[in-house]
């Protein structure tokens, strides 16, 4: 087994025992720098497969060492975590940041993000910033789900202002519905692209998520429980056994529940959300 390589950067020792701690494996080597130069003179010597960065000595920005370790080592996916700012996650995931956490940083989702940068193959193109007005951003998404599970995660960042339940049911919809895209439409052919568009009125958060397929009916979709017939509640289960495809299938009916509006276009292959800001 070969042996895997992480970094953890942080100017308190309190919180980079604490990361050691919770991403300690076997299979794993863990170092820990104080800040952005120490970090780097352990890169230029070392291969490190993950970089967890916070904010080091005298104030030194993650997003500056973020640049920097793009220099010295580009296949480092490197996971940075900061304040609570839109502004600094879009500008994380410009400069192809593989994810971003906003202290306090939740453990579990850390803990799973660093797993699957690990286990990425391929990862640096998975996700491109097209637009990033305030008011409109824009991804264009490769059909792979782990390249969903980092946008789901940016999408929390880049609009951590909304109130907490509003956004995590947003968030929650997202997932389904971008899952869903590249899934069906994208067939996970990490050739094709999903666009992903957010748009920020005073008032609402709209979400639009256009796939490369060829559509559908939502008045057939067996592998969904939308269409599951009343004596039957969970008949779509055995046609998802059957395809072959991932546990699921609820996620129309469940992102009916959780967003104001939700609109699919004639073929099929785009919806729009709007969760209305209370």
């Amino acid at each position: 087994m070969s042996s895997r390589c992480l970094l953890l950067v942080d100017a308190d020792p309190a919180v980079r025992e604490l990361l050691s701690k919770l991403l300690k494996r076997d299979d794993r080597r863990i170092e820990e720098a104080r800040d952005g130069n120490d970090a780097l003179a352990r890169l230029r010597t070392s291969a490190f497969d993950v970089v967890v960065a916070g904010q080091g000595n005298n104030g030194s920005d993650p997003l500056k060492l973020l640049r920097r370790v793009r220099a010295v080592r580009p296949e480092a996916r490197v996971i940075l975590t900061g304040e609570q700012d839109r502004a600094r996650a879009l500008s994380a995931i410009r400069n192809r940041a593989y994810c971003y956490f906003h202290n306090p940083v939740p453990p579990g989702q850390l803990n799973d993000m660093v797993q699957q940068a690990l286990d990425a193959a391929s990862w640096k193109d998975d996700i491109r910033l097209t637009s990033a007005r305030p008011d409109w951003i824009t991804f264009e998404v490769r059909c792979k789900m782990d390249a969903a599970e980092r946008t789901t995660q940016f999408l929390r960042e880049v609009e951590i202002d909304l109130p907490q339940h509003a956004r995590e049911d947003a968030v929650a919809a997202f997932r389904e519905l971008l899952m869903n895209a590249i899934e069906h439409g994208g067939k996970s052919d990490p050739k094709k692209r999903v666009r992903v568009s957010l748009l920020r009125t005073e008032r609402s958060l709209i979400v639009h998520i256009h796939d490369p397929g060829a559509g559908f009916s939502l008045d057939f979709l067996p592998h969904a429980a939308i269409s599951n017939p009343e004596d039957s509640p969970i008949k779509h289960v055995d046609v998802r056994v059957e395809q072959g495809q991932r546990p699921g299938g609820f996620g129309i009916l469940m992102t009916r529940n959780l967003v104001d509006e939700l609109i699919y276009n004639e073929r099929g292959n785009a919806v729009l959300f709007v969760k209305y800001l209370k």
